[in-house]
Order: C-alpha cells, then sequence, then structure tokens
C-alpha cells in the first residue's frame, strides 16, 4: 500500500471516530413532508402548507371546538423523529404510536409543547394516562401504572433556556420497545419506560396537534424519520 492510499486510510478511520454517527445513518433519515403541499397527511381545513412549513391555525373567528390533528398517512413502531417546530400562542404536541379516534381526533403518546414553556419537553397521554414524565425527569412506570422518578435529564432551566420563543425549535423523539426518550434543542428532556402493557402504546400512527381554546398558529417542517429496525 502506497503512502497516498496510507494517508486516505487514517483520514477515514479517524473521520469514524470523531463522528458518531456513519454516512449510512445520516442517510436513514427520510423526509415525511415534501414542503410544499399535504401530500401524505390529512386533516380539517385549520392545516395548509405556509412557508415551507406545516402550518395550523385557528382565529377567533374561526375556532376548533376540540383538539384536531393532521395525520400522517404511515404507522410508526420503533423510530426516531426529528422536527423543527415553531408556535404562537397555545399550546401543541407531536402524536407517536397513537390511534385515530374518529374526525382527527386522536388519543396516544405525545410530546408536549406549548408557546408559554410550561409543557415543551413533556411526555403526555393523550385522552389516555395523562402527564407521563414532565420535562427533566427520567421516570419508569410500572405494570399498574404507578410512575416513578428514577433519575434527572437535562436541568429544567437549561431546557427552558434553550427554547427561542415563537421561532423554530427541534424535537427528537426516539421509540424503542417500551423505551422513549424526548430530546428538545439537543437537551433530553424525558426518558421514559413504560412497563404498563395494557396501556403502553407499541405502534400507531403519527399525528401533530392544533390545541382547542385561544387563536394560536403552529408549524413544523424538516420533518425526518429513521425506522429501527
Amino acid at each position: 500500500m502506497n503512502r497516498t492510499a496510507n494517508f486516505i486510510l487514517a483520514v477515514f478511520v479517524l473521520s469514524l471516530t470523531i463522528c458518531p454517527f456513519s454516512i449510512a445513518d445520516d442517510n436513514s433519515f427520510k423526509p415525511i413532508f415534501d414542503g410544499k403541499s399535504l401530500k401524505g397527511w390529512e386533516g380539517k381545513d385549520f392545516w395548509s402548507v405556509e412557508d415551507g412549513a406545516i402550518t395550523g391555525q385557528t382565529t377567533k373567528e374561526k375556532p376548533t371546538k376540540g383538539n384536531t390533528f393532521i395525520v400522517w398517512n404511515g404507522k410508526l413502531e420503533d423510530f426516531e423523529l426529528k422536527l423543527k417546530f415553531r408556535i404562537v400562542g397555545g399550546n401543541s404536541g407531536i402524536q407517536f404510536r397513537s390511534e385515530n379516534l374518529d374526525d382527527f381526533v386522536v388519543k396516544g403518546y405525545q410530546a408536549d409543547f406549548d408557546s408559554a414553556g410550561n409543557w415543551t419537553g413533556t411526555l403526555y397521554d393523550e385522552k389516555g394516562r395523562g402527564v407521563l414524565a414532565k420535562r427533566g425527569s427520567k421516570v419508569v412506570v410500572d405494570e399498574n401504572g404507578k410512575k416513578e422518578v428514577v433519575g434527572k435529564t437535562a436541568p429544567e432551566k437549561e431546557i427552558l433556556e434553550s427554547i427561542k420563543k415563537e421561532d423554530w425549535n427541534d424535537y427528537h423523539i426516539t421509540a424503542k420497545g417500551n423505551h422513549i426518550v424526548q430530546k428538545v434543542n439537543g437537551l433530553v428532556t424525558v426518558d421514559v419506560t413504560d412497563n404498563q402493557v395494557s396501556d403502553a402504546e407499541t405502534s400507531g400512527i403519527l399525528a401533530l396537534q392544533l390545541h382547542a381554546g385561544p387563536p394560536m398558529l403552529v408549524q413544523f417542517k424538516d420533518i425526518q424519520l429513521k425506522v429501527i429496525e
């Protein structure tokens, strides 16, 4: 092997050591929103595409009577999801492994966020068990539904300080088996092990929430999904 080949091999090995994600891992994230249309998504007429983002909006003249969702035409089991979100007023969330009950009413796991910063990073069970883990906590849910805080994740103060109000923020959700980890702007907000077999969701839909209440606007873009085999 000549000097040039040795140099190239050394650079390649060094790059794998420095970077924890391989090129194959990066490529395994696939876009599920084209940035131009709602192709592959379905919801009521509160939803549109504005500025390259899925946009949900209510107004004083056009409120929603209850929480309503736009649903992706696909199914989640074990996965990683990355997206950017922006919210002005109100509350929203990312439903995953959930169930579309009827008329875009959804039940199941929700990675929560809101404009006031009270809920951003929380793991919530919509129309189910309620709050499963508050941000900043590592939680184990036992077989009877009892929630035990067994540790901490990122400090709540750091999570709040990372949030850019009425601007774009990053959400990263990983769900593998009964283990769920949520990150906001790179900080782990919750780490949950859900052992309540009767209520834990192992598969289901992905949906985005528009909350009932005062007028609000929520946007989602750069939605990337990786299936974990």
